[in-house]
């Protein structure tokens, strides 16, 4: 049963893009570190470093994009499809590692302040919070059909969140020379970057190991399979996402007695059916007529 699917931006357009918004967040990389180096602020090195470890995320979703384009083989006869759930796992850990690490330096100043010049680290801020925003509208079409790129967004967001708590930080310590702004708006971006790694890691990791979608009840599919004609019975049911768009769904399904040909027609109305309720996309179906001695549902 074939389906097309409209993913909005074209795989070079998307990669142009990418490559944009990695040289953009590199940029950015480089002079808020510098800056925070000079004025002494770690909430400037941590958005830095948050900055870096996007601008990597958009190296390997770039070649998870290509790789996933790639045809199906001998080896790999369902192709290259989870490169982009991989990409996924490797990025939100990479930001988890980063995130404690920020932790533990905000920490380390509350105890021990240093002094930090908060007018320069205003317009450092300031300057990377335009690089984010420019980023953010260039993925911001690809994000709505592509799970890779929308991991992508969504740091970029974070990333203008995090700017935005730099120039706070920032006009505090100017204004009213108040340094322990700093470590904490450090913690609580640390803390945000930690709950959306968290969010994508399991996500990710229910899809390399295969679990039913969140939403899909078996016992509803059981129920609609049930009302197609002359089916008895549904048993060994296996349901699991190949990649972000394609849900797979396998299952014995007994019948009453009839010639293999017969069985086209139920199929038909079995994909129809799974596919208007609960989109999934692949159904590989074993028919039988009172073979299995264990008939339940999973």
């Amino acid at each position: 049963m074939a389906h097309s699917h409209d993913h909005g931006v074209s795989e070079s357009t998307s990669g142009k893009r990418l490559f944009l918004t990695m040289m953009l967040n590199f940029l950015i990389t480089i002079t808020e570190i510098i800056g925070g180096l000079i004025s002494g602020s770690l909430s400037l090195i941590s958005d830095a470093l948050h900055n870096f470890s996007d601008g990597i995320a958009i190296i390997i979703s770039y070649i998870a994009l290509k790789l996933n384009k790639r045809p199906k083989s001998a080896q790999y006869t369902f192709g290259l499809k989870r490169a982009e759930i991989l990409a996924a796992i490797i990025n939100s850990s990479t930001l988890i590692i980063i995130s404690f690490f920020l932790l533990k330096e905000a920490y380390d100043r509350f105890f021990e302040p240093e002094v930090i010049t908060g007018g320069l680290m205003m317009g450092v801020a300031a300057v990377g919070l335009a690089a984010n925003i420019a980023g953010t509208l260039l993925l911001r079409k690809g994000s709505q059909s592509s799970m890779n790129l929308r991991s992508v967004y969504l740091h970029l967001l974070s990333d203008a969140v995090s700017s935005v708590a730099v120039i706070i930080s920032g006009a505090a310590i100017y204004f009213y020379h108040v340094y322990w702004v700093d470590p904490l708006l450090t913690v609580l971006i640390s803390l945000y970057i930690l709950k959306e790694s968290y969010e994508i890691t399991k996500e990710a990791l229910q899809v390399i190991m295969m679990a039913s979608p969140e939403g899909i009840d078996l016992q509803e599919i059981e129920k609609v399979i049930l009302q197609i004609p002359q089916v008895k019975n549904v048993h060994h049911v296996h349901l699991w996402r190949l990649d972000e768009h394609d849900i797979h769904f396998e299952a014995h399904v007994e019948v009453e007695d009839m010639p293999v040909s017969a069985t086209g027609d139920i199929l038909e109305k079995i994909q129809h059916e799974l596919h208007e309720h609960f989109d999934i996309s692949h159904v590989t179906v074993q028919f039988e007529q009172d073979q299995c001695d264990e008939k339940t549902l999973v």
